[in-house]
């Protein structure tokens, strides 16, 4: 009896971590970032604001461990590109992309005046995959969903796309370096090269949807 007791215990402890990190897990993950990038910003903005490569630099050590980078790459490349690609290729646009994304949500960032932020909980989609998302509301009480799209990698939730006011920024890359390929005659090296005009050109679509809709 004693045996099957202590068996069960070991079987419920052993759970335990799967219960623990599951949607809830994700939503930590999410809280705390948000948490700590904040609380950054807020006490360094004015030189943030002198240097924005500082801020990239800062967002990447802080936002890059919980950033799936490598499936966000090849998601955008899609498989028509990422199939032909060389490792060593994928691998630079996988660094280019992550710098990329840090210039494209820093510049958003900078912007930041004290805002309220309510980070949701999170709504689990399977085991792996769970969304969480945040409402961010303005100065005159506007609010903006934001809506992050999270998975779990070995036992790690990790961020694969977002979803800003609408605005799904995992599509419009994949659609940008779509358009990027078509331009430089699906030369994928001038295209992984020049991924920082890419995102520009990005940050200029979103903002210009942003107005439209407004």
């Amino acid at each position: 009896m004693f045996k099957i007791l202590r068996r069960g215990l070991l079987v419920l402890l052993a759970s335990l971590p799967l219960v623990a990190f599951a949607a809830p897990g994700a939503f930590d993950v999410v809280k705390g970032t948000t948490d700590e990038l904040l609380g950054d910003l807020q006490a360094n903005k004015a030189a943030y604001k002198q240097n924005p490569e500082k801020f990239y630099d800062s967002l990447e050590r802080i936002l890059g461990p919980v950033v799936d980078s490598e499936g966000i790459s090849r998601s955008i490349m899609t498989v028509k590109y990422s199939r032909k690609a060389s490792d060593a290729q994928i691998k630079r646009f996988e660094e280019n992309f992550k710098r990329g994304l840090m210039q494209f949500y820093g510049n958003a960032l900078l912007e930041y005046d004290n805002q309220d932020i309510r980070v949701l909980p999170a709504k689990a989609d399977g085991d792996e995959r769970a969304s969480v998302g945040m409402e961010v509301k303005d100065a005159k009480g506007a609010v903006y969903p934001v809506s992050y799209t999270m998975v779990r990698i070995d036992g790690q939730w990790m961020l694969r796309n977002v979803i800003i006011n609408g605005i799904n920024v995992g599509k419009l890359f994949r659609d940008q370096f779509a358009d990027s390929m078509q331009r430089n005659g699906n030369d994928l090296d001038k295209t992984i090269d020049g991924w920082g005009a890419v995102v520009a050109k990005a940050r200029e679509s979103a903002e210009g949807q942003q107005a439209g809709g407004q």
